[in-house]
Order: C-alpha cells, then structure tokens, then sequence
C-alpha cells in the first residue's frame, strides 16, 4: 500500500516533514482511502496521523566534557587556539605583575624595609617594566643596598 500521498499531504497541514508524520498501523486502510486534504484533516483530528515529536541533542557528551574541564583536563596543547595573548591578554598578565609589585612595595615600607626615597623609585621602575616578578624587584633592591 503506498501512502507517499498521504504522507505528502499530512506534512503539509502539520507543518513537518515527511519523515515526521505518524500513520497508525492499524488504520493504514482508512489512510489510503484518503485522497483530499479534507480527508486527511478529519483523519489527524481522529489521531490515525500524528506528527511525530522533534529529536532533541542529547546533552550527556557536553556535559562530561564540562566536567572534565571543571577538573582541569583538556587543557593540552592540542586544545589550545589562538594566539599566545589570546587566552590571557598582555594587559591583564601586566595588570596581575604590577599589582603584586605594587602591593610588595607598600608592605616594604610600612615595615620600614625602604624609605620613601628608595620606595618612589622603585614603584617609578616597576611602572616602567624594570621587573618582571617581585623575587627580581627584591634582587635587585638587595644588590643596590636599598634595603635596611
């Protein structure tokens, strides 16, 4: 028995495709009788053609890769794009180091480790980029004998 008609018609009035309209095994006969859009209007109300549910992704992989990633796995050198200041740009990086030498600078001076003179200077060199981390800033402050 071939239903292309039927089908065709139903996908139409339900507004899906082909593939989604469901014909009822057991009323195949009273389906291909049916020739008008009438006739199939009346069948779909009597429920012998449905429109099938939409398939939906499933969301299990992406969760586990959530997960995963929440650990700290996937984070190799295969996963990574862009380029190097991609991920953390150069001003941010420049933002975390200056603050760490700023806030070193004052704990250095409230302690009384510099004075004001050698404090202004080195805070002046370290907005200038003279060092890199606060172990440098402290190398050098201890090999120009600017500590006490």
């Amino acid at each position: 028995m071939n239903l292309t008609t039927q089908k065709r018609l139903a996908a139409e009035i339900l507004k899906v495709g082909i593939n989604r309209v469901w014909i009822d095994p057991e009323r195949v006969d009273e389906v291909s009788t049916a020739i008008t859009r009438e006739s199939i209007k009346q069948l779909i109300k009597d429920g012998a053609i449905k429109p099938r549910p939409k398939r939906g992704i499933s969301s299990y992989r992406s969760k586990k890769i959530k997960e995963q990633k929440k650990k700290g796995r996937r984070k190799g050198k295969g996963s990574i794009k862009g380029a190097k200041g991609a991920r953390r740009p150069r001003k941010r990086e420049w933002i975390s180091t200056i603050r760490a030498l700023r806030k070193d600078l004052k704990k250095m001076r409230d302690k009384r480790q510099i004075n004001k003179t050698t404090y202004r200077k080195l805070y002046k060199m370290a907005k200038g980029g003279a060092f890199r981390s606060k172990s440098y800033m402290k190398t050098y402050a201890r090999d120009h004998d600017m500590l006490r």
